[in-house]
């Protein structure tokens, strides 16, 4: 177990929901958080109440993810941990979302944090730390999110690879799936959520299982839990899951 405090942790998406709750936690738990997203005005506001450093950045700019990795070392001398959690989403039938909107999911939620892990890899293995990309159950394949879920699956095989490359260097990388979560991801929605279960969850809850992945680098967690569950059934039996999806959601 990895002990947060004294360490220095790169949060991506710090502006708000999942980001920034994990900010939060990060530093009640004695690590100096860099912290990294579009929203300057929240960024300040955040550094502000938690101490650390923000830079501004839009991830899918060229040399972006590099340049918040080269903020951190020439601001806190070290790199210690890693969260890529900058995401974006878009529901509706794939033959209706608009062109434009692919290459950005797909920019955000895909190039951008295999662009920071090959710039934070040299300075985590420094450090011996941890990676840890903020994915989602819609890994599995949720119908009505076909980029969104393909963004999400990839990041899941390129993770599984990487923490193979990376096997004996000291540097951990672990994925979480979490399910809906109350944020202003879910708020904007093309289509309302009007299920009544699952309910969405707190961002807190979230944090609390990517704090607990920086601390152990365990592989893999989902939250709720129970998630692990259907993930498990779509890869072992993906028939048998997509009948029942097709009947439950």
């Amino acid at each position: 177990m990895r002990p947060q405090s004294g360490r220095v942790v790169l949060v991506t998406g710090a502006s708000r929901g999942i980001g920034r709750a994990t900010a939060q936690l990060l530093a009640r738990r004695g690590a100096t958080v860099v912290a990294t997203g579009r929203d300057g005005a929240a960024l300040a506001e955040l550094t502000a109440e938690i101490g650390g450093s923000y830079l501004v950045a839009d991830l899918t700019e060229d040399g972006a993810p590099a340049r918040v990795v080269e903020h951190a070392l020439a601001r806190h001398g070290r790199l210690d941990g890693v969260v890529a959690n900058a995401g974006a989403g878009w529901v509706g039938r794939f033959e209706q979302m608009p062109a434009d909107r692919i290459g950005e999911l797909i920019d955000l939620n895909l190039r951008a944090p295999l662009l920071l892990a090959r710039a934070a890899v040299g300075p985590l293995r420094t450090a011996g730390g941890s990676l840890v990309f903020v994915s989602s159950i819609a890994a599995v394949g949720v119908v009505d999110e076909a980029v969104y879920s393909a963004s999400k699956a990839a990041l899941e095989v390129f993770a599984d690879v990487l923490r193979e490359e990376l096997r004996g260097s000291g540097v951990s990388v672990s994925t979480v799936l979490p399910g809906v979560v109350r944020t202003d991801f879910l708020r904007a929605r093309q289509l309302p959520y009007d299920r009544r279960f699952p309910r969405p969850m707190p961002p807190s809850r979230v944090a609390r299982a990517i704090v607990a992945a920086l601390a152990d680098g365990g592989r893999r967690r989902f939250r709720p839990r129970w998630l692990v569950v259907p993930a498990r059934l779509a890869g072992a039996a993906p028939g048998l899951y997509r009948r029942l999806a097709r009947r439950w959601g």
